[in-house]
């Protein structure tokens, strides 16, 4: 991140949680242009003092007149939280870029994914002068979408299929503490402490903790199949997800099995996605080396490997990959500091 006098004034909500760390982090990885700088939080964070890029910021609680001036605000701090500040902000002028799901589905809000699809928030421009809420979309839609949207465009998915193997981190900071705590009770032979999940974590794996709708899918399931077809403005796309929290820090894993329209085989997908930015083929067979949430850990691109053709399907019609990312970055941070590059 860079001081720049034409830079826009930037305003962060929930700096001190896990994302909104990752956000200080990516805007300083990119050189994001700003004239100033405002860290917001709880009033339990206000007044600690945070360094940044060789000064010192001190955190401020948040309220409804922290933004007079800001051209953007990332926010990260919850669904309510985003719910009574996000409008106030856009009414004040400023552009929410917002992690939360409180506006994902809301219409008139733009669901984005920079790579997927930025004419969505056309006309959306800092220099406008007018305020407006953009939603960063889930992170196991982003990580899914970043891989299948390139075959999408070549072959028209018909249906999708996804199972994710989700990682601590998409639960806060707090989870991650307690997986590494969990990790060390178990192997003292203590009873693990279960403050987050309440079930153990460490060495085991379980239905994510979303609650269960009447259908029977839970929230983060849901998530992917309304997201993904707003996202590709395709309500006749067919979805369906099963999703897991894997005892992993903080990358997610999702196994995606893909019906297309037109023929697609596996040598033109693996060239599709070798091309597409923001991902890295994984994938040789001779030497079994596939992505692994490890690998892409602290890293901007989705990794995607097992790219084969679904046996189950005639023709080629049909393609299995498995796809890594990193949940705190392009499953959140990176892809908001992209969309506000988008605003510039």
């Amino acid at each position: 991140m860079s001081l720049k006098e034409d830079g826009p004034s930037v305003a962060i909500v929930g700096v001190t949680g896990a994302v909104g760390q990752e956000f200080l982090s990516v805007l300083s990885d990119r050189d994001f242009p700003y004239r100033s700088l405002k860290l917001l939080a709880s009033k339990r964070s206000a007044g600690k003092t945070l360094t940044y890029e060789n000064r010192n910021y001190t955190v401020e609680e948040l309220s409804e007149n922290s933004f007079d001036d800001v051209d953007i605000a990332l926010f990260s701090a919850g669904g309510s939280i985003s719910k009574k500040f996000g409008p106030i902000a856009a009414e004040k002028g400023t552009i929410v870029v917002d992690n939360s799901s409180a506006f994902r589905m809301d219409e008139g809000v733009p669901l984005v994914i920079p790579e997927v699809n930025p004419e969505a928030m056309e006309g959306i421009k800092v220099k406008s002068g007018k305020g407006a809420l953009i939603a960063n979309p889930n992170c196991s839609t982003i990580i899914c979408l970043m891989a299948a949207t390139p075959l999408h465009r070549r072959a028209n998915v018909m249906r999708m299929v996804v199972s994710t193997y989700q990682a601590a981190s998409g639960a806060g900071a707090a989870a991650m503490e307690e997986l590494e705590l969990q990790t060390r009770e178990v192997l003292e032979g203590k009873e693990p402490t279960c403050n987050i999940f309440k079930q153990q974590y460490a060495f085991n794996l379980f239905s994510h903790n979303a609650p269960v709708l009447p259908n029977g899918y839970n929230e983060e399931e849901m998530k992917l199949v309304k997201e993904t077809r707003k996202i590709w403005n395709n309500m006749n796309v067919k979805v369906t997800a099963t999703c897991i929290r894997v005892p992993v820090m903080r990358a997610h894993a999702e196994s995606v099995n893909l019906q297309f329209e037109s023929p697609l085989d596996e040598d033109t997908a693996r060239e599709i996605l070798r091309n597409a930015p923001g991902v890295v083929v994984i994938d040789d067979r001779a030497a079994n080396s596939f992505p692994t949430p490890l690998q892409v850990s602290n890293k901007d691109d989705v990794a995607v490997g097992r790219i084969r053709q679904d046996v189950s399907q005639d023709g080629n019609y049909g393609l299995d990959i498995f796809v890594c990312g990193d949940q705190i970055r392009k499953g959140a941070a990176l892809n908001a500091v992209q969309i506000a590059e988008l605003l510039l």
